[in-house]
């Protein structure tokens, strides 16, 4: 394989069938359970799971599945029970017809940790997971013991506010739809930034294009653009956090923030934005990486996220 710069991507066509760097994906144990949760009703979610001990949720971020952890689950597996779900609409789970607000996205965390019987966990959310599980911890602070935000957004960006009304112009549910069902392949390798870029694989694209393969999956994902990525949301949950600061109120649980030098999907300043906003909050900066350091920067995320974790 050629030599890439950081984020330099390879010409679609010549993405190799497998990846380049073996991963423990293989060794976990698929499952499934139907939750009942307001609004997004009955359905089923796929999670995977390895491990004993203390339970360890994984949330993934936007247009992602539980195998963005990949790299991570088993390691991760020898000291806690991990688990990552699947979230609505992602993946192998149910695509409910409804919202996909953070409040909403945020009492469906709750009936997933109440429904494995998990309140109290430690967590872990990358990019759009990390944004919704620090709302979660907000709204309810047993719900985690401890948690790791991994280079997620919460406050908005001008591509945010770009976004934001893109999304609301007449008819641009449909026009996406339409892009991504073009070719669902392509359109996951062009969306999804690695620093090392030779990391890809057909058989990863593969993955992350399965449900953007469907309609349902498609309008999900339409919806987390719309809704759950909000410029409204964001700024709310700025909000928050910003009158908690000015009446004295620690974040909720045990926080740490990670963020890299370079992102080209969140900038790394909203990292900086985040614990001005937080007094307890540890920050740490990895010295390599990128917006998925779990998958290539694996040794730096771990020796960062394992000793705060336990």
């Amino acid at each position: 394989m050629r030599d890439l710069r950081p984020f330099e991507q390879l010409p679609f066509d010549e993405l190799p069938a497998e990846p380049r760097v073996p991963h423990g994906w293989d060794a976990v144990d698929h499952r499934e359970v139907i939750l009942d949760a307001a609004p997004f009703g009955r359905h089923r979610v796929h999670f995977v799971e390895l491990g004993e001990g203390e339970p360890l949720l994984l949330v993934h971020g936007l247009m992602w599945r539980a195998f963005s952890w990949r790299y991570v689950v088993e390691p991760l597996s020898k000291r806690f029970r991990v688990i990552a779900p699947d979230l609505p609409g992602a993946g192998r789970s149910d695509a409910p017809d409804v919202p996909y607000t953070p409040e909403n996205l945020v009492a469906w965390l709750q009936a997933f940790s109440e429904a494995l019987g998990i309140r109290g966990c430690r967590c872990i959310g990358n990019s759009m997971g990390g944004y919704l599980t620090m709302q979660a911890a907000l709204a309810d602070p047993g719900l985690y013991g401890r948690l790791v935000n991994l280079h997620g957004p919460g406050i908005a960006e001008a591509k945010h506010y770009a976004l934001h009304g893109a999304m609301r112009l007449p008819g641009a549910m449909r026009l996406l739809d339409r892009l991504v069902a073009r070719d669902p392949m392509r359109w996951s390798h062009r969306n999804v930034h690695y620093h090392d870029e030779s990391l890809k694989s057909l058989a990863e694209v593969a993955m992350v294009a399965e449900p953007l393969k469907t309609r349902d999956g498609r309008r999900a994902f339409g919806r987390y653009l719309r809704d759950t990525m909000s410029v409204g949301g964001m700024r709310r949950f700025q909000a928050t956090l910003e009158a908690r600061q000015q009446r004295g109120e620690p974040f909720p649980v045990p926080l740490q923030l990670v963020y890299v030098p370079e992102d080209p999907m969140v900038a790394p300043w909203v990292g900086d934005a985040l614990a001005h906003r937080i007094d307890n909050a540890q920050l740490v900066h990895l010295p390599t990486g990128s917006h998925f350091a779990h998958v290539d920067a694996v040794e730096h995320f771990l020796s960062a996220t394992e000793e705060f974790l336990a």
